[in-house]
């Protein structure tokens, strides 16, 4: 309900309410929010004499520092498929490919499906984490990507512009994977995140933040 915005950034948290939403007993709510809390999915609001939970807002800072950490995370993820025997690297690629030249042409579209666009562009990065990650990594990564998804739910209308941009820094990507380029794979997705949040940035200070007051 969070990464999905069907609990908004900066809406209040109240056990009873979301147990009675979810037809669930307040026992394991209070364990989910918790973890949500530790997650970073939902953060305390301070006031006088109150305490109360919130979901947490989205801001500029907080995307950048996610941004990062996610692309260090599927980073380690591409050097991991750009070590692949050649013959798993090369359905990876072939994947990559045609997921990327998809998403060139979605963007290209008279009336972009902005959730097709983000569904593609997730596809295609999963496409290489998938391949080239293991277990814990995987559990690393699930923990955090949901959260960077939040912002491109929000805000990816107004980033369709940016697309090719987008796709041009995938292509390096997977030139690099397909080379066996380890190191260069690394440090290409690196850049592609760094650089997606650079154009988030600019997005979330044009259209405002969200939840934070």
């Amino acid at each position: 309900m969070i990464v999905w915005g069907r609990l908004a950034p900066g809406t209040r948290i109240v056990e009873a309410e979301i147990a009675d939403r979810l037809g669930v007993s307040r026992t394991p709510t209070r364990s989910a929010i918790h973890r949500l809390q530790q997650e970073g999915y939902i953060t305390p609001l301070d006031r006088a004499k109150e305490r109360r939970l919130i979901v947490a807002p989205l801001t500029q800072e907080d995307a950048r520092e996610l941004f990062e950490i996610v692309g260090q995370l599927e980073g380690l993820a591409a050097r991991g498929a750009a070590l692949l025997e050649s013959r798993p690297r090369a359905v990876v690629v072939q994947r990559l490919r045609r997921l990327n030249t998809d998403l060139g042409a979605a963007a290209r579209q008279r009336r972009p499906d902005a959730m097709g666009i983000f569904e593609l562009d997730m596809t295609f990065h999963r496409a290489y984490v998938e391949a080239g990650s293991g277990p814990r990594l995987l559990a690393l990564h699930a923990a955090t990507k949901p959260q960077a998804e939040r912002y491109v739910r929000l805000y990816i209308t107004s980033l369709i512009d940016e697309i090719a941009t987008s796709v041009a820094e995938h292509n390096v990507i997977v030139q690099a994977i397909d080379a066996g380029d380890s190191i260069a794979a690394q440090q290409a997705v690196g850049s592609n995140w760094k650089n997606a949040a650079l154009r988030l940035s600019k997005v979330i200070q044009s259209l405002g933040e969200r939840g934070s007051w």
